[in-house]
């Protein structure tokens, strides 16, 4: 039976990267995307979906259309997510509200959503579904004051992770968070002189389709990636 998995921020970057990926190695995919005509990988094994991360009715109905298109759900990517460059004494209210409901509270709900069909077994699923969260190395690290906003956001995803981890222990329901520095997208084009230098989005697909993959006796909870080395990652 072949495998599908949902993919939240697919347009582009990583998302687009990941979608590629894993059609390539036969997985069906359903892509979460605020514009559907500008999903990056077309065919009979793709679905692609009005998904907006502010609209929590379109992250419903994307799961309704999924589940109807191919009838059960194998992995799923939380991979949309925004950025900022205030720190925390310039945070404004309504910036630090978006940055948690784009980046932690849709991730959420998604994972609820989804939570029953990943754990479905049968004679042709004999493997529970596997999470797959994008995070960041700011993350597990504030690295600069310009980085404070937008990492409290994903502190926030990391402890989500952690909190699904605990929560498929039992059904083994496995949750990985990949935890990348910059990676050559348009988010970081701006911020590196030479963007070839840095990670390639086609490599978060290949680590991203490595955990998918996983049997269940293979928990892993977090994986930093960095372009080069610094202190700690």
């Amino acid at each position: 039976m072949t495998r599908v998995a949902m993919i939240s921020g697919a347009s582009r970057g990583i998302g687009a990267a990941i979608a590629l990926r894993l059609q390539a190695q036969g997985w069906q995919v359903s892509l979460g995307l605020r514009r559907p005509e500008e999903a990056p990988v077309f065919g009979p094994e793709v679905l692609a979906c009005r998904y907006d991360a502010l609209d929590p009715a379109s992250e419903q109905q994307w799961m309704k259309e999924t589940i109807a298109c191919f009838g059960r759900l194998d992995g799923l990517v939380l991979n949309a997510g925004i950025h900022s460059s205030a720190n925390v004494l310039e945070a404004g209210g309504d910036e630090f509200d978006r940055l948690m409901d784009v980046n932690v509270k849709s991730p959420l709900r998604l994972a609820q959503l989804a939570w029953p069909h990943l754990g479905e077994t049968g004679s042709e699923k004999l493997q529970a579904g596997r999470i797959v969260l994008m995070s960041s190395l700011s993350g597990k690290r504030v690295k600069s004051a310009g980085s404070g906003l937008y990492g409290i956001s994903k502190f926030a995803l990391m402890g989500l992770a952690h909190g699904l981890r605990q929560c498929g222990r039992d059904n083994r329901i496995r949750t990985t968070a990949i935890c990348p520095s910059f990676v050559a997208t348009d988010m970081a084009s701006s911020l590196a002189a030479d963007s070839t230098a840095l990670t390639q989005p086609e490599d978060i697909a290949c680590i991203v389709a490595m955990v998918l993959e996983l049997p269940s006796t293979a928990s892993i909870a977090d994986i930093p990636v960095h372009w080069t080395v610094e202190d700690c990652y």
